[in-house]
């Protein structure tokens, strides 16, 4: 499996295109934002003969959805989202300007709920899905463990994690997804997030101040 990481719009979100042998691809949390943007990601599938079969995305904020509705036209290729963000879609464009962030065509239905899927799959590859609420209710992680890579989109950055501020956010539970479901995937297992660099997933059990407290027992995340 092949990763490229795609740093797209004012907000600076990782749009990854995914691919194995078979040259079908992924593109997770498409966040290109404008013509010079969609040409940029346009460009890398064309130059690496690639064949878009689905854009899936972690979770429904604007900044991870600005280019879905680029691909769904262009590519003819459905749109994967948690039902449970809905809601985001639908409040795109206010939630976008709040940010200063203009914003073009954006996708007003999901094609797949990923509420109903336990997996992606393309060419060879599978993609387990995890639901990872917190960030946002829908809030999902793709899984591929022969590789050992985890998609987290905005749960978990390297050392720290996501908002859980916003509309439909809550520290209880995205501190259950963190440390219940992911944790548990074990040390190895390389993080992208939907901002900043790579991580993995030892490196955030030593480092991720989020994690640590609750591992010393300086904060009960339960509560």
């Amino acid at each position: 499996m092949k990763i490229a990481a795609l740093p797209f719009n004012p907000i600076q979100e990782n749009t990854y295109v995914v691919w194995d042998d078979t040259k079908e691809c992924v593109i997770i949390d498409a966040g290109n934002s404008n013509p010079r943007e969609h040409a940029a990601l346009d460009n890398f599938i064309l130059e690496h003969g690639l064949k878009p079969v689905m854009a899936i995305n972690t979770h429904g904020h604007f900044d991870h959805t600005l280019g879905v509705e680029h691909l769904r036209r262009h590519y003819n290729i459905p749109f994967a989202l948690s039902a449970k963000d809905q809601f985001l879609l639908d409040n795109a464009a206010t939630s976008a300007s709040i940010f200063g962030v203009p914003v073009g065509d954006m996708p007003a239905t999901i094609d797949i709920d990923l509420d109903t899927q336990s997996e992606v799959k393309f060419g060879n590859t599978t993609l387990q899905v995890i639901a990872t609420p917190g960030h946002t209710p829908g809030h999902v992680a793709f899984f591929e463990p022969a590789s050992k890579v985890l998609f987290t989109g905005d749960t978990l950055f390297r050392e720290s994690i996501g908002r859980t501020d916003l509309p439909g956010g809550d520290y209880s539970w995205i501190m259950r997804s963190i440390l219940d479901k992911l944790i548990p995937l074990g040390d190895e297992v390389t993080v992208y997030s939907g901002h900043g660099p790579e991580t993995t997933i030892g490196h955030e059990t030593l480092y991720n101040p989020f994690i640590v407290e609750v591992l010393n027992n300086e904060v009960n995340y339960r509560g």
